[in-house]
């Protein structure tokens, strides 16, 4: 007997919609989902339909009706194929499949009708407009458009908006397909912008014109399908067409997302995303995507040694011999720095051990255990936060550590699932749970009763390096694997640093952390390592491309290449390996990394095993065979660190980056970085009375 028929029925249904549904498109039968749109099912069955407002990652607006298709046997008249889906469609006469048409006689005239009204305003100006030879507008009145208009009245002209230094806007061009409302809105987080007005008087705006505050507001230049929104920085410097495109890896953070370099001649011109579902999908932060100024200033080019207080250009040969010179008999000390791929941090590391020294990569203190890959990468993937329920963040503020996994749980908590923290209670762009600020409440959290039903949910919990930076780090982890073990989570440990996860795979860390490497030591190798304050008395090689602190405290440098300029590999926060390519030459005399250290070993007559990156990577594999797996992420096992009280129960956590657009030196040395950091704290500071 059925209690609830409703039920029953809503059940029944869900299971028929569930199952695969056939569909003829253009003559040719496909299986679909039923939940499929019809673009989507075009899609599938390999059927470009053209679109302006659709987007696979944002909301259905269904405005732009340039995907009108034809549904045989509907209405008499085209069909938005974003805004419908396969299971609204009637089977076709005895039960046969349901047919739509993508290219008939309908379709085309609808699709010049509506090619023909976006055009009405549309300037011409193609010959300026920095979209011009990458515009789906120009592209799609190409295929779909005719070569005459109707229309002879005045074009409309439209104020443009002042967004900030890094969207130029040319509104006179929007064709109000709303992609970037609906991204500033629902990843981005932002409330800035919006439409206003009805007919011919609606146009996208930002609210009392305010500027975009967001670090992920450079995404919505990839999504404007016209000549609206440009790259201001990257305005009138370059055609598509002129560029070099390289595929390969940022390492302004640990996510690892995938971009793509576009060169021209030996100048890194922009940087876009590539897509990779299970990293960054299709999103950088604007850091990633417009700290290209800063490759080309503040660079080393040639090695430096310093003689009374003052450092003087040298020849490679001499800086080798000096560098040599100074650590032979001598106790060394190398430091890994930020942005190093892991074949330089392992080649390092082979040099220094062989000396008799140690190697550090925790330069900011973080208290990872060497050798546990549960306790310092954890257990979850990125894409786990897809599919999580619960969230509980401890110690970071991922909206300035990895602005596009943030927007990735914020996407989990649009879909309903609850947010945690722990720490200093900060803008993240979503609701969340305060739980308090201190060790004592991931005390209390991590010792709480846990219900089945909550252990039955996917749950994650994600620790940033502000939790485990302080000499309490590893007891802090302790209680957050505690935390996850309880509440049956996957653990995610946010780094902040590309190369830390890398060097920590070779065993880059000395026992005692940096402060015990530091002490004592006669000579530091510092291998790209600009946060870190040497005690005086030390002779300091600095080993790196930019000008910045670590440069300043050197007695000797070697000018190496920065991350567009050497290929490398990096892991990053979920311990993915990922191949960063070359997309140039570093500039003057630089070199690459490996290359300096190789040379260096030959010197003092230690010469290392290889003559070539693809050696140095295969003794790199040999020794540790899960970096080989390129795209992979291992299955980590889990051992849970011994429980401590903490101590400073107390102390609250204080998060890892202070200035999200100045954490490393590429960054520092951009002028556009520098302005965005001077708008962030103008923008934060409190307002003062009028007097």
């Amino acid at each position: 007997m059925i209690s609830n028929p409703s039920s029953a029925w809503t059940e029944a249904k869900d299971r028929q919609m569930s199952e695969l549904r056939k569909i003829k498109i253009d003559d040719k039968i496909i299986e679909v989902d039923p939940n499929m749109t019809l673009i989507q099912a075009c899609e599938a069955a390999g059927v470009e339909v053209p679109r302006f407002c659709y987007h696979e990652r944002l909301s259905i607006a269904g405005n732009c009706r340039m995907c009108l298709v034809e549904v045989v046997g509907g209405p008499p008249k085209p069909a938005a194929s974003c805004a419908m889906q396969v299971k609204d469609l009637r089977p076709g006469p005895e039960g046969a499949p349901s047919e739509i048409k993508t290219n008939s006689p309908m379709v085309r005239k609808a699709r010049e009708g509506v090619m023909e009204f976006l055009l009405i305003n549309h300037p011409l100006d193609c010959p300026i407009c920095d979209q011009g030879g990458e515009c789906d507008l120009q592209d799609q009145a190409m295929a779909y458009g005719v070569d005459f208009s109707r229309y002879r009245e005045p074009k409309r002209a439209t104020e443009d908006l002042n967004l900030g230094p890094l969207v130029e806007t040319h509104m006179t061009r929007c064709i109000s397909c709303t992609r970037c409302v609906r991204f500033t809105t629902e990843v981005a987080g932002i409330t800035q912008m919006g439409q206003t007005g009805r007919g011919e008087d609606s146009e996208i705006t930002s609210y009392l014109n305010e500027t975009l505050d967001s670090n992920l507001q450079g995404n919505i230049i990839d999504l404007c399908p016209v000549g609206a929104l440009v790259s201001k920085p990257y305005a009138f410097t370059a055609r598509p067409w002129e560029l070099t495109k390289t595929e390969t890896i940022d390492v302004m953070d640990a996510l690892g997302s995938n971009i793509r370099v576009d060169t021209k001649g030996r100048e890194v011109m922009r940087i876009l995303p590539r897509n990779n579902d299970g990293v960054n999908e299709e999103w950088i932060s604007d850091k990633t995507r417009f700290v290209w100024d800063g490759l080309r200033r503040q660079r080393l080019d040639k090695p430096y040694i310093r003689e009374n207080g003052k450092l003087r250009p040298a020849s490679w040969t001499e800086a080798l011999e000096a560098a040599a010179h100074a650590i032979k008999g001598k106790k060394v000390v190398g430091l890994i720095g930020d942005l190093v791929p892991v074949e330089a941090a392992f080649s390092l590391k082979q040099l220094v051990e062989g000396l008799g020294g140690s190697v550090e990569c925790r330069t900011d203190g973080a208290r990872l255990p060497a050798g546990n890959r549960s306790a310092y990468v954890g257990t979850a993937t990125i894409a786990d936060i897809d599919t999580a329920e619960m969230i509980q963040l401890i110690g970071t503020n991922p909206r300035d550590e990895a602005p596009v996994l943030n927007a990735r749980i914020r996407r989990a908590w649009a879909r309903g699932a609850q947010i945690g923290l722990i720490g200093e209670p900060v803008d993240l762009t979503y609701d969340y749970a305060h739980v308090g600020t201190d060790r004592a409440a991931l005390e209390s959290l991590s010792s709480r009763q846990i219900s089945d039903e909550t252990r039955a949910k996917p749950t994650l919990v994600i620790v940033g390096q502000g939790a485990i930076r302080e000499a309490d780090g590893e007891a802090v982890l302790a209680h957050a694997m505690k935390l996850a073990e309880n509440t049956n989570s996957k653990l995610l440990i946010l780094h902040t640093a590309a190369s830390r996860v890398g060097a920590m795979d070779v065993g880059a860390v000395t026992e005692g952390g940096l402060a015990a490497a530091i002490n004592g030591a006669e000579v530091v190798y510092n291998l790209g390592a600009d946060e870190v304050e040497i005690q005086p008395g030390a002779f300091v090689i600095y080993q790196g491309s930019h000008g910045d602190r670590g440069a300043h405290r050197a007695d000797l440098i070697l000018p190496g290449a920065c991350y567009t300029e050497e290929n490398g590999l990096f892991v990053n926060t979920e311990g993915r390996p990922q191949l960063a390519l070359r997309a140039n030459f570093a500039p003057g005399e630089g070199k690459e990394n490996w290359a300096i250290l190789r040379a260096l070993s030959a010197e003092l007559g230690r010469t290392q095993p290889w003559d070539s990156l693809a050696a140095l990577r295969r003794a790199l594999i040999t020794a540790h065979p899960h970096l080989g797996a390129v795209e992979q992420v291992a299955e980590n096992q889990w051992q849970p660190l011994e429980l401590r009280d903490l101590g400073r129960a107390s102390v609250p956590f204080q998060n890892a980056i202070r200035d999200f657009y100045l954490t490393n030196p590429i960054a520092r040395s951009s002028p556009l970085m520098g302005e965005l950091s001077a708008m962030a704290a103008a923008r934060h500071a409190q307002p003062l009375a009028a007097e």
